[in-house]
């Protein structure tokens, strides 16, 4: 600053140059001020009313985190891994989704990596829960305060003794917007991974084939579905379509609902389309996945959450 007025008071004529050019500058914003004060009291009422038209801003959606740094997993007994290491037997340690088994390689541990997976992800899924289970497991979800949460939960509700005692559309789809509610008030930015429910009518048509699994239905695993497993008759394969109609239901209401939500990404399907074999069930019910179906699954749910955009 000093230098600065050393060098003007050896230059008088710059200096008044800069003034001159200084005033010039203040007259003209003095003119188009006066300008636009004018065109404003002509077009005010007409911005006015195109603002209010226009209504607020949409709030921009959220970015889906593709390494999220924590899981918490909720569901049923394919998330508990249940018969895949033993029969009648939760496993969670080969869960596609916060297993620790090398071999299944569960997202959180494609996630995580191995010294981390033990450490920050959860599972609350449990064996035999239905979509009505599901706020419970939610609320023990979001004290974790997770980045990402898994869902797969809704077999349960179409394996019933009948039909008739499957869990209604309505009530199904209920439930899983109080979930996610049960979710944003503890863990308001916590990404949702949404999975389909399997399609058990193929899975039907899979097991069927095996004279082992057919016996071990018969103790009443998924009545609905797998019940006289071997009956082609007209009111078998309508109660089997039945099932299947309501488990289509039940993904509509999956995607519906998890479309809603910013931070919500369904699978686009792919569980419910995925062809199990007989290597990727259990050997002791022919029903849940054996640790081959486990590691499908966390394929599917990995390729799914790192992928650039969501499934179509």
């Amino acid at each position: 600053m000093r230098e600065s007025r050393r060098s003007g008071s050896r230059n008088p004529g710059r200096n008044r140059s800069r003034r001159s050019r200084a005033g010039v500058a203040a007259v003209t914003a003095v003119v188009l001020a006066g300008a636009g004060a004018l065109a404003g009291c002509d077009s005010a009422g007409s911005a006015d009313s195109a603002a209010k038209r226009a209504g607020p801003s949409p709030r921009p959606t959220p970015d889906w985190d593709r390494s999220p740094a924590s899981v918490a997993a909720v569901g049923d007994s394919i998330t508990r891994g249940f018969d895949a290491c033993a029969v009648l037997a939760d496993c969670p340690e080969v869960s596609w989704s916060t297993g620790t088994d090398s071999t299944v390689r569960s997202l959180a541990l494609r996630l995580l990596g191995a010294p981390a997976v033990t450490e920050r992800s959860w599972n609350h899924a449990e064996s035999g829960a239905q979509m009505s289970d599901l706020p419970g497991q939610m609320a023990q979800a979001a004290q974790r305060d997770p980045e990402l949460v898994t869902v797969m939960v809704g077999a349960n509700d179409a394996c019933q003794d009948t039909a008739e005692q499957m869990t209604p559309v309505a009530s199904f789809r209920a439930s899983f917007v109080a979930s996610m509610r049960q979710l944003r008030a503890g863990a308001p930015k916590a990404q949702v991974y949404v999975s389909s429910v399997p399609d058990l009518k193929r899975l039907w048509s899979t097991g069927r084939a095996n004279p082992l699994g057919r016996q071990i239905w018969k103790l009443g695993i998924c009545a609905t579905m797998l019940g006289d497993a071997q009956n082609m008759s007209e009111r078998a394969q309508k109660r089997r379509n039945m099932v299947y109609d309501r488990i289509v239901a039940y993904n509509d209401a999956l995607k519906d609902v998890c479309a809603k939500d910013p931070r919500c990404r369904y699978d686009g399907g792919a569980v419910f389309d995925f062809r199990f074999t007989g290597e990727q069930l259990s050997h002791w019910d022919w029903f849940h996945p054996s640790k081959n179906g486990q590691g499908r699954l966390a394929e599917i749910a990995y390729r799914n959450v790192t992928a650039a955009a969501p499934p179509s």
